[in-house]
């Protein structure tokens, strides 16, 4: 089904807006300039900036007009505001600070799957594993196979809270899998990290789990300085 014209014009607002297109603090059009300017009625123009208001990127104020937010107050956890961000130029400090989430959660996810995850479960990040390793020569596929990988060990921690974080955490890998595996060689030089991240995981060693994934995300973090200027690789640097 497509999506409605609301949404529509809500994306391409929202994609301006996190590009910088439209400033923070600045006035948009008021509603009769936008609906001529998207060929929509304004009705669509009040729904989509209604919805931009509830991910935290517009505000209405009466008398005043609406208004582009300030960055610290808008919903980046929202799934197509953090979509709207990773479809535009990857800016440097906004990479680093997905990055340091990834490294707060997916370590202590790895470990919380080798404890938790039932049998099924650890299938299914096997099952991603294989697929990775079958599709390393096709970019795209790789790239979605490996994000399945990472998606699946979430889903094996079984905790309501980070399955909560799903969303982020996955957009976080497509986009810094596509920048580190740009070139089709690249993809086997990762696979060893999965490799072993795995069998840590099905061996049910939480703690080797762990240092498998910190390890695996400081060689993303090193590929990524390589790859993004003013990239800067958080966190200390484990030994392999």
């Amino acid at each position: 089904m497509s999506p409605s014209l609301a949404t529509q014009l809500c994306r391409e607002m929202g994609r301006r807006i996190v590009g910088g297109h439209l400033p923070e603090g600045e006035l948009i059009e008021d509603e009769t300039k936008l609906a001529t300017r998207f060929g929509v009625s304004k009705s669509v123009v009040r729904e989509a900036v209604k919805l931009l208001v509830g991910k935290g990127l517009l505000e209405v104020r009466r008398g005043d007009g609406t208004r582009v937010r300030r960055r610290n107050q808008w919903a980046l956890l929202d799934d197509d505001v953090l979509a709207w961000h990773l479809a535009s130029t990857p800016k440097p400090e906004f990479l680093s600070q997905l990055m340091d989430m990834r490294r707060i959660v997916e370590p202590k996810a790895a470990a919380w799957a080798a404890r938790h995850g039932s049998d099924a479960q650890l299938e299914e990040i096997s099952a991603a594993q294989r697929k990775m390793e079958e599709d390393s020569r096709s970019i795209e596929d790789f790239v979605i196979a490996d994000a399945l990988f990472h998606r699946a060990i979430l889903r094996a921690a079984n905790n309501e809270f980070l399955r909560a974080m799903e969303g982020v955490i996955f957009s976080a890998l497509l986009s810094s899998i596509r920048l580190t595996n740009a070139d089709p060689r690249q993809n086997k030089s990762s696979i060893p990290f999965h490799q072993n991240l795995l069998q840590a995981i099905t061996s049910r060693n939480p703690e080797e789990a762990e240092r498998a994934m910190e390890r695996h995300l400081d060689d993303t973090s090193s590929r990524l300085a390589q790859v993004i200027d003013g990239f800067e690789c958080q966190g200390g640097m484990t030994a392999p």
